[in-house]
C-alpha cells in the first residue's frame, strides 16, 4: 500500500455555475479516531451535484451550504490508513462492526449519520457534497460509519454508482413493504426516463421478476432498456398521452410503483396511470418545480382519485444499502455506466450529465 502524498487535488464549487468549478491543491488529511483515509478511485455523478454547483439545491430548509464546497457524494475507493479505534462501543456510531482495515474497498453512504430507519433533519446536515464536503477529491477522510464494503465482482466505476442512484431505486421499490419483503412477480414498475435511478430500478425490478415499463424521448435509449429487460417501452414524444398508454399496456390496471422523476410536467399523468392503492415515488423534478398556472388541481384530490400514496424518497439508511448490495451480489447486477471522464475533466463531466444525454450513470475516474 502506497503512502498518500503531502498535497492532493480537489474540485471546488462556489455554487455559482457549472462553468466556474475549479481545481485546487490542499494538504492531504489525516484520519482521527474511528476514521479512515480513503484513496478515491471513482466518483459517480447525480443530478443533485449539478444543482449544488449552480446554487439551486435549496429545497431542504433545514440545510444551509457553505460558500465553497467539494461537490459529489458517491465514490468508490480503497482504505489506505486507519485511525485509532474508540473504546466507547456504546455509541452506535462507534460500532465495532463498522471498523475497516487497510486495503478494504469501500463506497460512501450519502447521509453519513443515517444508519437505520426514517431519515431525520439532523441526518440531512451530514449529506456529502452539500452541506458536508463531497468526494470529488483524490483522498478523503471518512468516519467508519460513513463507509460500506463493496462486492468484489464490481469495478470501481460500477460500485461508485450504488450510494444514491441504486439505493434510491431500492427504497422506491421496497420502502412500503413489511417484514423484509421485496418487490417481485405480478407487479409492474414504471420508470420515467433512462437516468441513473430509473435504470437501477429497471435492473432491480427485472432481477426480482417484476414487469418494467420505461419511458424516454429516445428510441435508441428505449432499445437499450429493452435489452436490459424492460417488458414495455413508451416514447413520450411520439406518444404524449403516455399515461393512457401505460393503462393500455397494463389492462387498465396501472403501475404498482412509479418512479416520478419528471416533476411539474409529469406528476398529474403519474396520478392518472398508477394502480389503485399504488405508490408514486417522488424522486426528482427534471421538467421543473412548478406546474402550469392553469393546472392547479389539488394533490389531495389526485391522491384520492385512485387511493394513491405519494411519497418523497430521500435515499435510504446504511443498513438498507447493505441489504441492497446483498441482492445485487445474489443476482449479479452490474450498474450501467454510460461514460467515464478523467479527474481533470470534472467540469466537462458535470456539464455532460446536465445535458441529459446519458443512459445510466456518468462516472469520473479519479485514479485513472
Amino acid at each position: 500500500m502506497t503512502s498518500p502524498p503531502r498535497k492532493i487535488k480537489q474540485w471546488v464549487t462556489g455554487q455559482d455555475g457549472l462553468d466556474k468549478l475549479r481545481l485546487e491543491e490542499v494538504e492531504c488529511p489525516v484520519p482521527g479516531e474511528d476514521e479512515v483515509l480513503v484513496e478515491v478511485h471513482a466518483v459517480s455523478l447525480n443530478y443533485r451535484d449539478t444543482e449544488v454547483a449552480m446554487g439551486l439545491y435549496n429545497h431542504h430548509e433545514s440545510v444551509s451550504h457553505p460558500p465553497a464546497i467539494v461537490p459529489c457524494s458517491d465514490m468508490c475507493g480503497i482504505v489506505i490508513s486507519v485511525g485509532l479505534h474508540s473504546k466507547d462501543t456504546s455509541d452506535p456510531y462507534k460500532n465495532p462492526a463498522f471498523r475497516l482495515e487497510t486495503g478494504d474497498r469501500v463506497i460512501s453512504t450519502f447521509a453519513a449519520t443515517h444508519l437505520s430507519g426514517q431519515i431525520k433533519a439532523a441526518d440531512m446536515a451530514s449529506s456529502l457534497g452539500g452541506p458536508e464536503p463531497g468526494v470529488l477529491v483524490q483522498y478523503r477522510v471518512f468516519p467508519t460509519y460513513n463507509l460500506v464494503k463493496v462486492p468484489l465482482y464490481m469495478t470501481d466505476e460500477e460500485a461508485s454508482c450504488l450510494p444514491i442512484a441504486a439505493m434510491t431505486a431500492w427504497i422506491c421499490l421496497n420502502c412500503m413493504r413489511p417484514n423484509g419483503e421485496i418487490i417481485g412477480k405480478g407487479e409492474t414498475i414504471l420508470c420515467q426516463g433512462t437516468g441513473g435511478v430509473s435504470i437501477a430500478g429497471l435492473q432491480i425490478g427485472h432481477a426480482a421478476g417484476a414487469d418494467v415499463i420505461v419511458t424516454s424521448s429516445s428510441d435508441e435509449k428505449l432499445k437499450k432498456a429493452t435489452q436490459l429487460g424492460a417488458q414495455h417501452t413508451i416514447n413520450y414524444r411520439t406518444t404524449p398521452d403516455w399515461d393512457a398508454e401505460v393503462l393500455k399496456r397494463t389492462d387498465d390496471q396501472g403501475a404498482d410503483i412509479i418512479f416520478e422523476v419528471g416533476g411539474a410536467q409529469t406528476l398529474r399523468k403519474s396520478f392518472e396511470c398508477v394502480k389503485f392503492g399504488g405508490l408514486i415515488a417522488s424522486i426528482g423534478y427534471l421538467s421543473g418545480k412548478q406546474d402550469d398556472a392553469g393546472d392547479r388541481t389539488n394533490t389531495n384530490l389526485l391522491a384520492l382519485k385512485r387511493n394513491v400514496t405519494l411519497k418523497g424518497i430521500l435515499n435510504g439508511p446504511r443498513d438498507r444499502l447493505e441489504e441492497m448490495m446483498g441482492f445485487y451480489e445474489k443476482k449479479g447486477i452490474r450498474p450501467i455506466v454510460d461514460r467515464v471522464f478523467k479527474f481533470e475533466e470534472g467540469k466537462e463531466a458535470l456539464e455532460y450529465l446536465f445535458s441529459g444525454g446519458h443512459f445510466g450513470k456518468v462516472v469520473i475516474s479519479v485514479k485513472g
